[in-house]
């Protein structure tokens, strides 16, 4: 005897919001001790007679006392971003819920308080995903902006900006090259075709186009 499929479906979707706010729920709290880490770290270098000296030497020694027990999340690296996320976002209540520490990660290295600031407004109004946060960053989504007399287009394109598109000239087939020039752990970019010739403009323009259509599929 098979359950009603009309009770199923909402147990179904009871089980799957539930284990997505557990998820949201981690990452809140891993978002909050990575934020308490770097107030402590902080606080303890502001101590030190000679804060910069005495801030490389903590976090080292720290890290050494903590990876090997928690992990590769306590490196000396993660450490130097727990104090970096603290100095930019000092204010606790200030943080955002819906951003995962990914979101976060990209955002404190963004030197320019400005341009950090517009991404993470932009970020929680349109609900981006910490990927899609990444694409409009090395979009360069602010400096279009900048340099544009039509803001209001130039943010319509950027919510409909497909996945990029790679051309890779090469003189014979060589996979060690297209992995070299490809970007790092590349999932979207294929290498399935090559031509002993360079294409001409109108050759480009057409396998452009059969790409795009291809994506919009």
């Amino acid at each position: 005897m098979q359950a009603n499929q009309s009770i199923l479906s909402d147990i179904k979707q009871i089980i799957s919001s539930s284990k997505e706010l557990a998820i949201r729920a981690v990452d809140n709290e891993r978002v909050l001790m990575y934020w308490h880490i770097g107030k402590r770290i902080l606080v303890e270098e502001q101590e030190g007679k000679e804060r910069a000296i005495y801030g490389e030497y903590l976090i080292k020694t720290l890290a050494e006392q903590l990876e090997p027990e928690y992990g590769s999340g306590f490196s000396v690296r993660q450490l130097e971003l727990c104090r970096q996320f603290y100095r930019i976002f000092p204010i606790t209540n200030a943080l955002r819920s819906q951003f995962s520490w990914t979101h976060y990660r990209l955002l404190i290295r963004i030197d320019n308080e400005d341009k950090r600031s517009f991404y993470a407004a932009e970020s929680e109004k349109n609900h981006w995903t910490s990927r899609q946060l990444e694409r409009q960053i090395n979009s360069q989504l602010f400096e279009r902006l900048l340099l544009s007399n039509d803001v209001k287009n130039v943010l319509a394109v950027a919510k409909n900006e497909k996945p990029t598109i790679g051309i890779l000239l090469c003189a014979e087939k060589n996979n060690a090259v297209v992995k070299f020039t490809l970007p790092e752990n590349n999932q979207t970019i294929l290498a399935s075709e090559y031509q002993l010739y360079l294409p001409t403009e109108k050759q480009l323009i057409e396998a452009l186009n059969k790409e795009l259509e291809r994506i919009e599929k």
